[in-house]
């Protein structure tokens, strides 16, 4: 763990949550720092629950534009203390899991931030990147990584965009295509993805209750429509799951590639092995978990006899 340093700072963005704000405590387990971004009127609560340096103060309240001014007042004030990049995160994460010979493992969530974080450095035009869905990784999943698509929940933002949050319905996916329309690239991780509950619905507090009433179909077809009509050339809305849905293709819109630095070396690069350990943190049970805990042991004995 002690090679493993978060560089940017991260916020979360939290209503109505402060007595289960799983994002916050997952970050305090793992030993992360962060900033709860909350209204003032909830000050107080969260305060309750989590310590003053782990909250900020938002300077508005009820606005009823769901969570991007709040998104937005956390990037700037990223800017205004000198940072390139910043974390955005939704309040409803579990925590972070790794991807191992097909096994999703909860892992120290310092580990899975910074190697993401030092990734997308040392690209000159990734403008967004970030964590899958737990969800969508599955035991066949291959690539650790797919470029121009939506990134979900757990956003690492470029400070020098131009671009903001804007939208009451589907804010992530209108973001996503603000940096994709101009040519900047998206990266979504698969080797390192968040558990995260899994439908607003499950869970009180943030836009639920104001903002999606409960996600009824007439809700759902709002949010679809208002990306549409925001991004005609790009978003569609279709029947999915026998409700309202947008849907983006984005392997047909987004075809550019990642652009390397080139002041880095690239060979050094190449040659460098995360050393992540693969601990026991209770008695494991499921017979495909124990043959991977003893092929982890086997091949650590046989690297450190070398």
């Amino acid at each position: 763990m002690s090679n493993f340093k978060i560089k940017y700072p991260i916020y979360i963005v939290s209503k109505g949550r402060h007595d289960c704000c799983l994002t916050a405590n997952f970050m305090i387990k793992d030993g992360i720092d962060f900033l709860i971004a909350v209204e003032p009127q909830e000050y107080d609560l969260y305060k309750e629950f989590y310590d003053d340096k782990y909250l900020l103060k938002l300077p508005f309240q009820d606005l009823g534009l769901g969570s991007y001014p709040a998104r937005n007042y956390c990037w700037e004030h990223s800017i205004k203390n000198g940072h390139e990049r910043h974390w955005c995160f939704d309040d409803n994460i579990y925590g972070i899991r790794r991807l191992h010979k097909g096994k999703r493992i909860p892992v120290n969530g310092t580990i899975g931030i910074s190697i993401i974080e030092e990734f997308t450095d040392r690209y000159t035009n990734i403008g967004i990147s970030g964590f899958e869905y737990m969800k969508f990784v599955t035991n066949t999943t291959k690539k650790p990584y797919s470029v121009n698509t939506h990134i979900y929940s757990a956003m690492l933002m470029n400070n020098s965009m131009p671009y903001r949050w804007r939208l009451k319905f589907n804010e992530d996916v209108d973001l996503c295509l603000q940096v994709l329309h101009n040519k900047l690239c998206t990266v979504s991780f698969k080797a390192f993805m968040i558990h995260k509950v899994s439908t607003v619905a499950k869970m009180k507090g943030g836009n639920q209750t104001e903002l999606y009433k409960g996600n009824n179909p007439k809700q759902k077809l709002i949010k679809a429509k208002t990306l549409e009509d925001t991004w005609p050339q790009y978003a569609k809305t279709v029947i999915r799951y026998k409700r309202p849905h947008h849907y983006v293709d984005w392997r047909k819109h987004f075809k550019f590639k990642l652009k390397r630095r080139t002041d880095i070396d690239w060979e050094e690069i190449k040659k460098k092995k995360f050393d992540i350990k693969l601990t026991e943190v209770k008695e494991v049970q499921a017979e495909t978990l124990k043959k991977l805990k003893n092929e982890y042991k086997e091949g650590r004995s046989e690297k450190n006899n070398k």
